[in-house]
């Protein structure tokens, strides 16, 4: 069988609007950046074909202690780069010593900065007054990648950072895999969030998505909205309020149409949005429009 060739996605023609990544995961250090057929793309070039293709903003997501200050230097040496802190589900579960093998068959392992959990979140609260912070994410569940015994680790944290955004009035960017009934019943729980909640790389079904609208949550969609057999979240997307609609790439993972199994960087962001924009029968620019109009009001400019 031939190898398949895998190469970065082409430069997109540029969007008629400008729009903002909201989360995406750009790497802090050189071994971080994908690599195509053995070639790598600098983070400086990442940066300069997403604002070429219209992708003026992007909040760029550390969810392991070791990426937090090298993540704050990314987005202070950027024009157009904010972050998101948190502790990430499964890192969570890691803080608290659970090590069981996870439903997806791999057996995670400890490292040095897994601290136990209350002191995770005391560097967490911390990391979150720096000005270059402005999210705080991605927290949530995954039910995905880790067994059960991590679970309530998993809660706790959760709850934890929802208490964290709402005291520090940051939007909350929430990671929700395979556990979406358990995700709404921690934030129901939390009581009056009165700050933005996203629910980052949206893969829940229209039924879901009325749930969110209900709750004034928005949904993030990313490159999976433009595979042929996710028919689910196109009805979702159509299902939710626009102006409760984000967009992401998740970069550098879930690489959208015509580039799926590409690695996958901002600029690769561009068929995301002009799909949203089919979907919604509406001009591009008008989409671009939109999309930007509700970034900025859960994330700010800048």
């Amino acid at each position: 069988m031939a190898r398949r060739t895998r190469t970065w996605p082409e430069a997109p023609r540029p969007l008629d609007g400008e729009v903002m990544d909201n989360h995406t995961h750009l790497p802090v250090v050189p071994a971080q950046i994908p690599r195509a057929d053995g070639v790598a793309m600098p983070l400086d070039e990442q940066i300069a074909r997403a604002r070429a293709a219209g992708v003026s903003r992007q909040v760029t997501s550390a969810c392991e202690l070791p990426e937090f200050a090298p993540m704050i230097g990314v987005a202070s040496a950027y024009e157009g780069v904010r972050v998101a802190l948190a502790l990430h589900p499964n890192e969570a579960a890691l803080h608290e010593g659970c090590v069981d093998p996870s439903p997806d068959g791999l057996t995670p392992r400890l490292s040095d900065h897994h601290i136990p959990l209350d002191e995770a979140l005391a560097v967490l609260e911390e990391a979150v007054e720096n000005p270059m912070v402005v999210a705080v994410g991605e927290s949530g569940l995954d039910y995905f990648r880790t067994a059960e015994p991590g679970r309530e680790a998993q809660k706790r944290s959760f709850a934890a950072h929802i208490d964290l955004a709402v005291r520090k009035g940051l939007p909350l960017q929430i990671h929700d895999r395979e556990a979406h009934a358990d995700c709404l019943e921690v934030l129901d729980r939390a009581g009056r969030i009165d700050v933005p909640v996203v629910f980052h790389c949206f893969s829940g079904d229209a039924q879901f998505a009325r749930e969110l609208a209900e709750r004034g949550f928005y949904a993030s969609f990313a490159g999976p909205i433009t595979y042929p057999a996710n028919a689910h979240l196109r009805e979702a997307l159509i299902e939710m309020p626009r102006e409760l609609v984000l967009v992401e790439t998740d970069a550098p993972y879930l690489t959208p149409v015509p580039h799926r199994g590409s690695p996958n960087a901002s600029y690769a962001m561009a068929h995301s949005v002009r799909r949203i924009a089919e979907l919604w029968d509406l001009r591009e620019d008008l989409a671009c429009a939109q999309l930007m109009e509700n970034s900025r009001r859960v994330y700010g400019d800048w």
